[in-house]
């Protein structure tokens, strides 16, 4: 185990750890993501109890979960989303005492260009993440309830209609032929339940 107490091993990994927390707070129940933080995690949390550490850098990265979480749970919050990507690359470049208290424990190569791919990955995947969990449904399947289509086959228990411009199946309780215009009166699941359209003759 004595590899892990290699300061610049113990920051990737708490970087890595990090990252694929972040990640699963914003994709949750996949499992693997839960599980790669995990270890990830247990493996820097040794290597930060037995090296000299600084709480102050400890205290940032914890805090720096507050606006992450915010900015995940409110729209056109990136301003908080930036906030806590800084605090968190801050706080885990400085979390290994180094020689001075402005130089990070870690060698600075690896805590600039790990900083840097660290940053630019979470703002870009979280952001796409965010935006694709607060994107509306293109299709509210609720509205074609009530709607008028064209049924392109003969439809009785099975058949397929033509309604908001896509092709449905569909079944209805009594025979209707091909050509002729239909409602939708419900939906289960991908199927439509049609009728004869009234309104039309």
């Amino acid at each position: 185990m004595n590899i892990l107490l290699d300061p610049n091993l113990a920051y990737l990994l708490l970087l890595v750890g990090t990252l694929l927390g972040l990640l699963a707070l914003v994709t949750p129940g996949t499992g693997g993501l839960e599980i790669g933080a995990f270890f990830s995690l247990l493996l820097a949390g040794y290597a930060i109890t037995q090296l000299e550490f600084n709480l102050w850098a400890l205290i940032l990265l914890i805090v720096s979960l507050v606006p992450f979480i915010y900015a995940i749970r409110k729209p056109k919050r990136e301003a908080f989303l930036a906030l806590s990507i800084l605090g968190l690359v801050v706080g885990s470049a400085y979390l290994f005492i180094g020689e001075k208290w402005y130089i990070p424990g870690v060698n600075p190569f690896v805590a600039l260009t790990a900083s840097l791919m660290y940053a630019a990955f979470v703002w870009l995947a979280v952001r796409k993440s965010i935006q694709a969990i607060m994107t509306p449904p293109m299709h509210d399947l609720s509205a074609l309830v009530g709607q008028v289509g064209e049924a392109k086959t003969r439809i009785f228990e099975e058949g397929s209609v033509q309604v908001a411009g896509e092709l449905w199946s569909a079944r209805s309780k009594t025979p209707i032929p091909a050509g002729k215009q239909v409602k939708v009166i419900a939906r289960d699941g991908f199927i439509l339940d049609v009728e004869a359209d009234s309104s039309t003759k």
